[in-house]
C-alpha cells in the first residue's frame, strides 16, 4: 500500500480512541482540537527545513506530525509524514518540497473530515 492508497481519516481509529476513554466525546474533541492547532506549526517547521536545505531538521516535525496523525486516524498524512521523516534521517531532500506541499493539501482534507467527525459525535 502506498501513502496515496490509505484513507484520509480512518474512523475506526477515532472510534477506538473514543471507546478507550469510555465514550467521552468531549475528551476526543479536545484531542482533535489540539492536533488541529499543533499540526500547522509542524508543517511550518517542515517548510522551513526544506527552504533552508536542512534535511536533519525535517526529522522532529515530521515525526511529531506522523505520531499525532496516526493517533487520530489521519492515516495518509501519517504515512506522508513517515516518508519525510525517513528522508530527513537519510539526509535526503529530493522531492521534499513537493511532499511538503502535498502534506499541506492533505492536512486541509484531514481538518475538514476531523471537524465533521467531531460534529457528528456532538449531535449524537
Amino acid at each position: 500500500m502506498t501513502e496515496q492508497d490509505g484513507p484520509t481519516i480512518d474512523e475506526a481509529v477515532l472510534d477506538g480512541v473514543l471507546e478507550s476513554v469510555g465514550g467521552d466525546s468531549g475528551f476526543v474533541a479536545e484531542l482533535v482540537d489540539t492536533y488541529l492547532a499543533d499540526a500547522p506549526a509542524h508543517l511550518d517547521a517542515i517548510d522551513a527545513a526544506v527552504e533552508s536545505h536542512d534535511a536533519s531538521a525535517l526529522v522532529r516535525p515530521a515525526h511529531t506530525l506522523k505520531t499525532g496523525s496516526l493517533t487520530i486516524g489521519a492515516i495518509r498524512l501519517g504515512e506522508m509524514s513517515r516518508s519525510l521523516e525517513m528522508q530527513g534521517r537519510a539526509e535526503r531532500l529530493d522531492g521534499a518540497a513537493e511532499a511538503a506541499r502535498a502534506m499541506r493539501s492533505e492536512f486541509e482534507t484531514v481538518q475538514s473530515q476531523l471537524r465533521a467527525w467531531v460534529a457528528a459525535r456532538k449531535g449524537a
